[in-house]
């Protein structure tokens, strides 16, 4: 099925071109983007029911971006009408009086385009009576398998956002529809309690429940828990470590995504600006960016600023080709833009931001990769991750690090671990990739703690020099 496009921005759609024929009267290059979006969460755990709209998600609005031959304005609003318009232009002229700068005027190339997502079973439809049903009997399910449970907190995220996106030449519109969900198994022996963490999302509907309900899944879910309370902290020091995808992915998000951020290059807050073309990864390491470049939660037709959407090649063999840049970025570093302009919301301002941002599996295989190792150990389940893109430091957290010696897996855990290290020495001394690749669209990324967009990451197991404690 397809996910029908806004029927309240459809019928606002002529006034809103009468709004663009009216601005380029007044200056050579004006915008609208036009946003309907609706979401939800809902949750079961040992303290009770909750179902929310989410209101940073939950928005109707717009936004008018002009440029008047030497800087742009924007102004936002949430109600249009006949009867409003010229307050509406009003509005726009007084904040286009106190611009400031001197950015080229953005190329406005004719383009049409619509798009409606793909989904099999529609949240709306199936109703929240339903789906907090099926998270209950996930939820007993999953605590029925052991009595060390102290709770399992089950819980499904989604969103349905219909975009316009209006100029003299361009008329994009765009609907998507995406999912998460997630089970947090918590376990306590005496006073050692512990948790694990599975998150799941889908570009699509309630289909995504029938993943979470896999009894293999809830099993491991559960016995790693339980493998959790026998854990031990780690010997700090620099091993030989192997990643699996959701490690690789966080590495990718925050050791190098944030620092490829190519507003940051205009504001010279990233030492990746002066590594364009020169190595900063081993040559098995292949990089991407892009709404483009996968099928996750992070995908989409177009940008906030009317960009379509792009697959962008970041790393080629161990090479930093390019960042990715939002519009104004990119006209000011003289480079085309690459469709990461994107909004929290129609009422906040565009950022330079990460998609679907993976390494490129290689060829090897896991089980060569844990063989290859005298001493070393498998990194599951992350957790959280700070980056510091001036210095290129990161510091990430990972909840399960399992012992290899003499190229076997030993069964020994431990937990918790703290992965730090400089970036371009971790990147250059991966020496194995797998075959297989994993894509996890779970999470959500801020701006300095703000500005929050979905994104997902991933990419195949990797092999690397990495320091532990």
């Amino acid at each position: 099925m397809k996910l029908a496009f806004s029927p309240y921005l459809s019928s606002v759609k002529p006034l809103l071109k009468t709004l663009i024929e009216r601005l380029n009267e007044l200056y050579p290059y004006a915008s609208i983007l036009a946003q309907d979006s609706l979401a939800q969460r809902l949750g079961v755990s040992k303290t009770g029911v909750n179902v929310s709209e989410i209101g940073t998600l939950t928005k109707r609005g717009f936004v008018i971006r002009v440029h008047d031959g030497r800087a742009f304005s924007e102004y936002a609003f949430n109600e249009i009408s006949q009867n409003n318009l010229d307050d509406v232009i009003s509005a726009v002229r007084r904040a286009q009086a106190g611009a400031m700068g001197s950015d080229p005027l953005p190329e406005d190339d004719l383009c049409s385009l619509y798009q409606e997502a793909e989904y099999d079973v529609d949240p709306e439809e199936m109703g929240a009576k339903e789906i907090v049903a099926r998270l209950t009997s996930l939820r007993e399910k999953a605590l029925s398998k052991s009595e060390l449970l102290l709770d399992v907190a089950s819980s499904f995220t989604w969103q349905k956002s219909s975009k316009l996106f209006l100029t003299r030449n361009r008329d994009l519109s765009q609907s998507v529809i995406w999912t998460n969900g997630a089970l947090v198994a918590l376990a306590a022996r005496g006073e050692e309690i512990k948790d694990y963490y599975k998150g799941f999302s889908k570009l699509g509907g309630c289909e995504l429940i029938n993943d979470m309900e896999n009894d293999d899944v809830l099993s491991k879910i559960v016995s790693t828990a339980l493998e959790l309370l026998e854990s031990n902290p780690i010997p700090p020091g620099e091993y030989d470590c192997i990643c699996d995808p959701d490690t690789t992915g966080m590495i990718v998000h925050e050791a190098f995504g944030h620092g490829v951020e190519m507003d940051m290059f205009v504001k010279n807050r990233a030492q990746a600006k002066d590594f364009v073309g020169k190595r900063v990864a081993s040559d098995l390491v292949n990089m991407h960016d892009g709404a483009k470049a996968a099928n996750e939660c992070a995908t989409y037709l177009f940008d906030d600023e009317g960009t379509l959407a792009c697959d962008t090649l970041v790393i080629e063999k161990g090479i930093l080709k390019t960042g990715y840049a939002d519009l104004v970025s990119a006209n000011r570093l003289k480079i085309a833009p690459t469709g990461n302009g994107r909004r929290q919301a129609y009422d906040h301002k565009a950022y330079t931001r990460m998609t679907n941002t993976f390494f490129a599996p290689g060829s090897d295989k896991l089980s060569d990769m844990i063989a290859s190792i005298d001493y070393g150990f498998l990194l599951e389940n992350p957790s959280s991750g700070m980056e510091d893109p001036k210095n290129w430091g990161i510091q990430c957290m990972v909840n399960i690090a399992r012992e290899i010696k003499d190229g076997r897996l030993t069964g020994r855990i431990f937990s918790p671990i703290v992965l730090t290290g400089y970036v371009p020495d971790l990147l250059k001394s991966i020496s194995m990739m797998s075959d297989d690749f994993a894509l996890g669209g779970g999470g959500f990324c801020g701006k300095g703690y703000k500005e929050w967009v979905k994104v997902s990451d991933g990419g195949p197991y990797i092999k690397a020099k990495i320091r532990l404690g």
